[in-house]
């Protein structure tokens, strides 16, 4: 990653996170920049140079590409991320900029709950859509003759797990690319690029910026020509980040490592606190031992993220449990420093109960959380 501060020698996630992306220093300058506020910059005589025009590149936005590529893939020269104004931005760059009418594409059926309106906007132009459950590898059945195969692992809101290994030499075997959503899992819990895939897509809205002030999303990919195909998408529909929001963004990622560890380790705490509650069934979290995707989350992920999912008997028990808690906000989103949780089933894009939770674990003290959890259980009893 020219330009950056990171030496080889530095392989811990601690360090990579808070030196991702920084520009060499410079004496008497911020160690990093401030934001860029540009919609046009000096360029007299011929096009040369990095930055010519707002829409198509600005140094803040390189700053935080290079930081989320040494995330997503430390060490390797060759990756390209790109930011986009939204994570829905980003999955659209790649959906849009590598299907054409005719092509075939396979979508998880258990995936982020606005996927139904890709899947008819797809269909409106000429693109076959396939879907399967992401557990299972389930996917692989629909695959022969399939253009692009999209992966959701975690799955969102479920949290079923797939092997991506799997899945990519087989899709690659077919002529297929990949694209791993991997925004459950953040680059610190998961790599898709290396374990195959061709592009890693994620909000970074969620627990990459941790801080639920900021609209984010990338891409991340090392085929040059797949990559220059999601350039030329985002300068044509113009879905940018703004300086404002991919300066924030840099800024919160120094904090992702701490982050993350504590946000995982409590999320593990309130799902072992909620296997004892006879109350609760289907629980998920993929870091449990007895979890259905432990065996395969443990053998790609190196953290198992934030967000629970269980299920109480009812909507009203679920919705007087999100009443009675104090230290979780009823919020859709996850990935926060605070804790959010949500009926799920109240957007109405999701296959799942009315007394679904989507639980995100934040950055409290986990006997605070742990706590709160089981009083608000015991008040919303019957």
């Amino acid at each position: 990653m020219s330009g950056s501060t990171m030496g080889t020698d530095h392989t811990g996630d601690g360090t990579r996170a808070v030196r991702a992306g920084l520009p060499e220093p410079v004496k008497h300058e911020p160690t990093l920049p401030g934001p860029v506020f540009a919609a046009h910059f000096h360029l007299p005589g011929e096009v040369t140079g990095p930055y010519s025009y707002g829409r198509d590149d600005n140094p803040t936005w390189t700053n935080l590409e290079r930081a989320i590529g040494e995330l997503e893939a430390p060490g390797q020269d060759d990756t390209e991320t790109l930011v986009f104004a939204s994570g829905m931005a980003a999955i659209s760059a790649v959906l849009f900029s590598q299907l054409r009418a005719g092509d075939a594409v396979v979508l998880p059926s258990d995936g982020y709950q606005v996927l139904p309106l890709v899947r008819a906007q797809l269909e409106a132009y000429g693109v076959e859509v396939r879907t399967a459950p992401t557990g299972g590898d389930a996917q692989l059945e629909v695959l022969d003759g399939a253009r692009l195969l999209w992966i959701e692992s975690p799955s969102n809101p479920g949290l079923d797990v797939c092997d991506i290994r799997r899945l990519v030499e087989a899709a690659h075997a077919r002529g297929a690319l990949v694209a791993v959503d991997n925004t459950l899992a953040t680059p610190l819990g998961q790599r898709p690029l290396e374990l195959g895939a061709d592009f890693s897509v994620a909000s970074g809205t969620k627990q990459l910026t941790g801080h639920g002030d900021v609209l984010l999303g990338y891409v991340a990919g090392r085929d040059g020509e797949a990559m220059a195909a999601v350039r030329r998408w985002r300068k044509i529909v113009g879905a940018i980040s703004g300086p404002m929001e991919a300066w924030l963004a840099h800024r919160s990622i120094a904090t992702l490592q701490l982050r993350v560890d504590r946000q995982n380790a409590t999320a593990l705490a309130v799902a072992e606190a909620l296997r004892q509650r006879p109350e609760v069934s289907g629980l998920r979290y993929p870091g449990l031992p007895d979890d259905p995707s432990h065996k395969v989350a443990s053998q790609q992920m190196r953290r198992y993220g934030c967000v629970v999912a269980f299920t109480l008997p009812t909507r009203a028990r679920a919705e007087r449990f999100l009443e009675a808690l104090h230290l979780v906000e009823d919020a859709t989103s996850f990935g926060g420093v605070r804790s959010t949780a949500e009926r799920r089933r109240r957007w109405g894009g999701d296959a799942v109960s009315e007394g679904f939770i989507r639980m995100s674990v934040g950055a409290e003290d986990p006997e605070d959380l742990v706590a709160d959890v089981l009083r608000a259980l015991d008040e919303s009893a019957d």
